[in-house]
Formats: C-alpha cells, sequence, structure tokens
C-alpha cells in the first residue's frame, strides 16, 4: 500500500472512532423518555435498549473483601464486609445484559455453551451487540461483526450474553439516585453480581469463554481468578485488558489518575463536593467530564494519528473552560447523558486493584490479546501477564487507532481468536501469516513453552 494511501486510511479509521466516541456513545436521549431517564439512560446505545433484560440481586453486598482461598459459596452474596444497597435505602441490585444464540442444555435444563462479552470503561451491552453483533450499524467500528453465525463467536454455536457492569447504565449506578452514597465497588463485585445473574437467573451451568475488550478484559481476567479454579469458567480471552491499574502500572494510574483530578477540578464539583443532585441539571458539573474525556483521549490514538489530523477536527476533542465554535464539541455532546459521580467511581474502581499475585489460581485456557500501539494499557505488561498464566498464550498487532484496534481484534486476527473461541486447536495455534493491523504491520502470537511452533 502506497504511504499516501494508508495516511488516508488512517484518517478515515480515525474519523470514523472519533464520530463514534462523539455520538454512539451515548445514543442521546429521546425528550419521551425525560422522565424515566432524568439523569442518565438505561442504555449507551438507545436504539437498542429494548433488547436489555434485567435482573435484580437481593442484600448483594457491595466493596467488601473477596477471599479467594475459600469456599466460594462464602462470598455468593458480594464480599466480606460489603454494604447492600437496602441498607442505604435503595432497591437491590441491579444487572443487565442481551442474550443472543443457541442455548444448549444438560439433562437439568442449564445451559452449557455460554459465551460472556464483558462491558469495557464506558460500555455496556449495547455498545458491544451494536458494533459486535451481525447486521447492526455499527460494525464498521470493529472491521465487521463479530458474534453471528459462522462468525468468530458463533451463535450457531454458542449461548452469547452481552453484559452491563456496576457502575453505569442498565446496572445500579450513583445516579440512580444515591449519588456519592453509593458504595465504593471493584471489579470483583462487576464479575460476582454478574456471575449471580448466569447461574441464577439464566441457568447457565458452564462459560465457555469470557472475553471483552478494554476494561471488559479486565473482568475477563477477573473471572479467571474467581471462577476458573472451580470449572466454571473454561476459558478467558482478554482482549486489552489489565491485571492491574494501581501504582505497579504507573502509565494506566498516571492517566486515570489525571481524568480524576479532571473531573474533580469543574467549579461545580468543588462548590458540591460532588454531592449535586438536588441541583437543577444544569447546574451539574459536565465541564470536569469533558476535561477527563480530553486527557483521556489525548493518548487515545497514536500520536502520528493525532499530528496527521487537521486541527479543526481535532479541536473538537480538545477541552477548553469556555469553549466557541466546534471547541470542546465532541464532548459537549457526549456528556449531556453521563454523570460525573458515576465515572467518579468507576475510575476509583480500578485505583487498588492488583490480581498479579493471583494469576496463578487460573485453571481457564488463556489467550491474551493485546494491541502493541496501546497508549493507556502497555502492551509489556499484558505480555508479562500471559507468562504468569498457567498455559496462556499471548497474541498481539499494532494499530494506528492504539487501545481502540482492541475492538477490531477479532477481525485482525480472525483464525486465532475463532480457533481458541472453538478450541480447535491443541498443541499449536493456526498460523496468522497476512493478517494485518491495517498498517501493513502484522500481528503474532507468543506460545508458552510446552506449545508447539
Amino acid at each position: 500500500m502506497k504511504p499516501e494511501m494508508r495516511i488516508m486510511n488512517v484518517k478515515k479509521q480515525f474519523l470514523a472512532l472519533t464520530l463514534a466516541a462523539a455520538f454512539a456513545v451515548p445514543g442521546g436521549v429521546l425528550a419521551a423518555d425525560a422522565a424515566k431517564f432524568p439523569l442518565t439512560p438505561n442504555s449507551s446505545v438507545m436504539a437498542q435498549d429494548s433488547l436489555k433484560r434485567y435482573y435484580e440481586i437481593p442484600n448483594f453486598r457491595i466493596g467488601g473483601k473477596y477471599n479467594l482461598d475459600a469456599d466460594p459459596e462464602t462470598w455468593r452474596h458480594g464480599g466480606e464486609g460489603g454494604t447492600t444497597l437496602e441498607s442505604l435505602g435503595a432497591g437491590p441490585l441491579k444487572v443487565a445484559y442481551i442474550a443472543v444464540g443457541t442455548p444448549k442444555r444438560n439433562d437439568r435444563g442449564e445451559i452449557v455453551n455460554a459465551v460472556v462479552v464483558n462491558a469495557f470503561y464506558s460500555g455496556d451491552a449495547t455498545f458491544m451487540y451494536n458494533t459486535w453483533y451481525t447486521g447492526q450499524p455499527a460494525n464498521g467500528f470493529s472491521g465487521g461483526a463479530v458474534v453471528g453465525p459462522g462468525l468468530a463467536i458463533d451463535t450457531d454455536k454458542y449461548y452469547v450474553v452481552f453484559l452491563d457492569a456496576i457502575g453505569l447504565w442498565g446496572a445500579s449506578k450513583p445516579s440512580a439516585g444515591l449519588g456519592r452514597k453509593f458504595p465504593a465497588y471493584n471489579y470483583f463485585d462487576m464479575v460476582q453480581a454478574n456471575y449471580r445473574l448466569l447461574r441464577d437467573h439464566l441457568k447457565i451451568a458452564q462459560v465457555e469463554v469470557a472475553t471483552g475488550v478494554s476494561m471488559g478484559a479486565t473482568q475477563s481476567w477477573v473471572w479467571g481468578v474467581m471462577h476458573s479454579p472451580s470449572g466454571y469458567v473454561k476459558a478467558i480471552m482478554p482482549i486489552g485488558g489489565t491485571t492491574a491499574s494501581d501504582g505497579s502500572d504507573p502509565v494506566g494510574a498516571w492517566t486515570f489518575m489525571l481524568g480524576q483530578a479532571a473531573l474533580e477540578s469543574d467549579p461545580l464539583w468543588r462548590k458540591t463536593n460532588g454531592d449535586y443532585y438536588h441541583l437543577p441539571l444544569d447546574q451539574h458539573p459536565k465541564q470536569g467530564l469533558q476535561f477527563m474525556w480530553s486527557r483521556l483521549q489525548l493518548t487515545g490514538f497514536t500520536f502520528p494519528v493525532r499530528s496527521a489530523t487537521p486541527w479543526e477536527r481535532i479541536e473538537r476533542e480538545v477541552f477548553y473552560w469556555e469553549p466557541t465554535g466546534n471547541q470542546t464539541a465532541a464532548w459537549i455532546a457526549r456528556t449531556k447523558d453521563e454523570d460525573a459521580v458515576d465515572y467518579w467511581y468507576r475510575n476509583a474502581a480500578g485505583f487498588d486493584y492488583n490480581i498479579n499475585a493471583d494469576l496463578k489460581r487460573i485453571k481457564a485456557r488463556t489467550l491474551v490479546v493485546h494491541v502493541d500501539t496501546d497508549m493507556w494499557l502497555m502492551v509489556e505488561n499484558a505480555r508479562k501477564a500471559a507468562k504468569d498464566t498457567p498455559g496462556a498464550v499471548f497474541a498481539s498487532f499494532p494499530d494506528p487507532t492504539a487501545h481502540y484496534g482492541v475492538f477490531k481484534a477479532p477481525n485482525v486476527i480472525k483464525d486465532t481468536i475463532k480457533s481458541f473461541v472453538d478450541n480447535t486447536f491443541t498443541t499449536s495455534l493456526p498460523g496468522i501469516a497476512g493478517a494485518s493491523s491495517g498498517g501493513g504491520a502484522q500481528a503474532v502470537v507468543e506460545k508458552p513453552a510446552g506449545l508447539a511452533k
């Protein structure tokens, strides 16, 4: 490919991702929905909202400690010392999902062929459905559909469950009423609450693969340490996730600490200390959210992509306290349906997260996928996590859209991922010669000792 054509393709990818970030998350709330969603909607893509289903879990303890060496029944209802929403005057914990595909049942009527797709940092079931499920408007965001008949995640073979996570969108969240009284949650809470959804509500007895991108991949790691020792989860496939986001990952921790500082820098946040729900919506701290997104997006793409993009397009993502014209326009549009406290809690969930010492617990087949050019979550951390996980395979590829390449991974290294999901290899992975990242570079797979070259 000629260099000028490659740059043009990168610019097209950048524009598509920018538009998706600005408008696809969330898909605005119609006036008729205003009473139903007074602060934040139940879905990031409202066109898919009718597909979402809900389940309530009474007396679930949020924010407690999980002793992974103890009997899992001891943390069936959440971590020790956690707080129930009921004790704070709210209703039971609520979780949400979209399910597609073909369930296979055992002689007790339980589903034994589930694939779980976890939600990423700012997303939910509707976003992953809208980008990954076949025939949806945003399939191009992922370079094509991923979930559907005959695809990388084959709905003729699997029952696929797209999940929300505690804290945003359809699951229980601070903006639903409790605000700063909402218990501080963690990634273990997210996974355990969704385990209860799968096991108790959907009657899923076996998860073939737990996967997801970004924070969805992080949850996939947690599924591995929590629920693969029992055999409940047979395989995990984290795509662009992390096993630690505390100080052991200085780049990741620094990046999101700055995002947290941006939220707290908003004058309206500082005036109310984040307790603003009694005020009219126009007095909520939206500029802190805009600042946060602008700060994160500085490194959301590779610097060559940023530097090759005209300023009149870039300024839509640059934060201004007093914007004019198109300045900050992408984030002004996005944050109309988002809440600062929701994101403050989401950020806080990662600051003491570190399961590196627990990776040896993982009994599931493991394929770790990462983007070499990720500027948020460093590829070397993912490679080390794979080496520390028994039998794990590591696959990576470069992409000019940096961390956002995670959404495209199942199409960039399709044969490898499909073979892993289907468990159709034993001693070696399929070759991926010719698998291109879009920039001309080739993806690579690193096999642990003992697997054939």
